[in-house]
C-alpha cells in the first residue's frame, strides 16, 4: 500500500507560483457565500437546496480558473418543463442579484452563467436522487462527487492535486471536455486519493500500461476485468466512479494524451524540472517555418475554412472530427485516388475553422486506367465493353482482364473537395456531413492550396499559427 511521500523542494517552489493568493482566495470566497445564500433563497420556492460544487469546496483550483459552480438540487418529481423553467429562474436572479449579467448555455438541459468582477458563475439545475445510479442527466451525479471527494481527500493533499493540474495543463490534457480529451478536475482528485500524493502517482503513471483498471472502492473483482475491458472497449485506461461501479470517469481521455501523460510521468521520475510544470508558451509558427515544412515534406498542404459552427465545444467539435473523416473517404474513393497523409481540425470559436490536410497525393494525371473482368467472365465482359466504349485508350485486356483509359473527373483533392461540398443541404446530410458543419458550409466554403494565403490566415489569427506548429510538430511519446 502507497504511502504519502513529501513534497520535493521543487513542488513546494512550483506551489509557490500556482496556488492562488489572498485576494484571489478572498474574493472567490466573498462571491461563493454569496451565491450560495442567494440560490438557496430561490430555491426554497421550488423546495430545492443549493450546494458549491467543482474544486472551490477543496481548495484545489488553479488562479487562472476563478470560477465556481452552484447545484441547484431540485425535487426529481419534477417535469422536465419545470425543471429547466425553475433552474433558469433561480440562475437569473442570482447573477442579477450579484449585479452581474447572465447568458442562457446549453449542455443536457439550460443553465445560467455570469460573469462578475472577473468570477464566473455558472448555476446549474439538477436532480436530488438518492444514489448515482439513478441520474436523469450526468451532473445529477455531481453531488455525490463532492460528498466522496470532500469525505475522501486528506486537506494536505490538496496542494498534490494542484501539482497535478498544472502538470497536466502545461501539457494541454487537463479537461475532460471533447476538445481536449484529458483528465477532469475529478479524476485527478481521485488519482490523487488512490495513490496517497503527487510523487507515488507520477511512479504509478509511468508504469501504467492500456487497459489500466483503477478501482478506488473495489467495485470489482480483479477476475471481472476482462468484462471492464469489454465494457469500456477502446478506453485506454479504466478509473471506475466510486460513486457508480458502472461508469468510467476516464471515458474522455484519448490514447494519444493516454501515451503523452505516461512519458511525461516517466520524464519526471527521471529528471524533475521545472518546465514540467510551467513552460513557455507554443509561438504560432511563422511562413518561413511553413514554407520550409512544404519543401521538406514535399506534401501538399490544404484548409478547408469556412466559419466556425454554431454550438458548444462538446457538441461542434466532434462533428468537425466527423467532418474531417468523411472529407478523407471522399477523396480516398478508389476512383479517385487522392491519398491524405495527416489531417486535424481548428476553430476559434468566433471567425475561422476549417480542416487542415497534408495531402500525401494532391494531383493526379489527365488519364486514369481502369481493370475490368476478366474475359472468361461472359456476361461481365458484354457490360463493361457497352459501358466504356467511348474512352480513349481501350477496351484492351491485360493479363486475362479487360482495361480501358479515361479522362478523370477530377486531377486535384481541391477541384474534387468543391465539387463535393457545393451543394444543397438535404444532399451535404445524405453525404454524411454532420448537420452544423453543413449548416456552415451552405453559407459559404474556401478550399485553400496556396501558401502564401495560408500564411495570411496564420498573420491574421496566432491561434491557427499555434495549431499548426502542433500539426508538424508532434511529441515523441517514446
Amino acid at each position: 500500500m502507497n504511502t504519502m511521500v513529501s513534497l520535493s523542494k521543487l513542488e513546494k517552489d512550483i506551489l509557490k507560483d500556482i496556488r492562488p493568493n489572498k485576494d484571489q482566495k478572498s474574493l472567490i470566497s466573498s462571491y461563493s457565500t454569496k451565491a450560495l445564500t442567494l440560490a438557496n433563497k430561490y430555491a426554497k420556492k421550488y423546495k430545492g437546496k443549493a450546494i458549491l460544487a467543482g474544486s472551490i469546496t477543496r481548495e484545489t483550483w488553479l488562479p487562472d480558473k476563478m470560477e465556481f459552480d452552484v447545484f441547484i438540487l431540485l425535487p426529481e418529481n419534477l417535469n422536465q418543463k419545470n425543471f429547466e423553467r425553475a433552474g433558469l429562474d433561480i440562475g437569473k436572479k442570482v447573477i442579477e442579484s450579484l449585479k452581474g449579467k447572465y447568458e442562457l448555455r446549453y449542455a443536457q438541459h439550460p443553465y445560467v452563467t455570469g460573469k462578475i468582477n472577473g468570477v464566473s458563475i455558472d448555476i446549474v439545475p439538477a436532480y436530488k436522487v438518492d444514489s448515482a445510479e439513478k441520474i436523469k442527466s450526468a451532473v445529477d451525479r455531481t453531488p455525490f462527487h463532492v460528498e466522496f471527494v470532500n469525505k475522501k481527500l486528506p486537506s494536505n493533499l490538496a496542494n498534490d492535486v494542484l501539482l497535478l493540474k498544472k502538470m497536466l495543463k502545461n501539457i494541454r490534457t487537463y479537461g475532460a471536455d471533447t476538445k481536449t480529451e484529458g483528465f477532469s478536475g475529478y479524476v485527478c482528485e481521485l488519482l490523487i486519493i488512490h495513490y496517497k500524493g503527487f510523487g507515488n502517482l507520477m511512479k504509478a503513471i509511468s508504469k501504467w500500461e492500456i487497459g489500466e483498471v483503477i478501482d478506488i472502492e473495489n467495485n470489482w473483482k480483479k477476475e471481472e476485468y476482462d468484462k471492464l475491458h469489454d465494457i469500456f472497449y477502446g478506453q485506454p485506461i479504466i478509473i471506475i466512479d466510486p460513486t457508480d461501479k458502472n461508469r468510467n470517469t476516464a471515458a474522455a481521455l484519448s490514447g494519444r494524451n493516454f501515451m503523452l501523460i505516461k512519458k511525461l510521468a516517466s520524464d519526471y521520475v527521471k529528471k524533475p524540472t521545472r518546465e514540467n510544470f510551467i513552460k513557455e508558451p507554443r509561438k504560432p509558427i511563422n511562413g518561413e517555418e511553413l514554407k520550409e515544412k512544404q519543401q521538406l515534406r514535399n506534401t501538399q498542404f490544404l484548409f478547408l475554412k469556412f466559419l466556425p459552427p454554431k454550438g458548444v465545444d462538446d457538441v461542434t467539435i466532434p462533428q468537425m472530427r466527423k467532418f474531417a473523416e468523411r472529407v478523407q473517404g471522399i477523396l480516398e474513393e478508389d476512383k479517385y485516388e487522392f491519398k491524405v497523409m495527416n489531417k486535424d481540425v481548428f476553430t476559434d470559436g468566433s471567425y475561422l475553422s476549417g480542416v487542415f490536410l497534408e495531402m500525401e497525393i494532391s494531383k493526379l494525371p489527365l488519364i486514369q486506367k481502369r481493370h475490368g473482368p476478366s474475359i472468361f467472365d461472359k456476361e461481365g465482359s458484354n457490360n463493361f465493353i457497352k459501358k466504356y466504349m467511348s474512352v480513349i485508350s481501350g477496351p484492351y485486356v491485360e493479363n486475362k482482364n479487360w482495361v480501358i483509359e479515361i479522362n478523370r473527373p477530377f486531377i486535384t483533392a481541391s477541384d474534387k473537395i468543391r465539387d463535393s461540398l457545393a451543394k444543397t443541404g438535404k444532399e451535404l446530410l445524405e453525404k454524411g456531413i454532420p448537420k452544423l458543419v453543413a449548416d456552415r458550409l451552405l453559407k459559404g466554403f474556401d478550399v485553400v492550396t496556396n501558401l502564401d494565403t495560408i500564411v495570411t490566415e496564420i498573420e491574421r489569427n496566432e491561434n491557427f499559427g499555434i495549431f499548426l506548429r502542433k500539426f508538424f510538430e508532434k511529441e515523441k511519446l517514446i
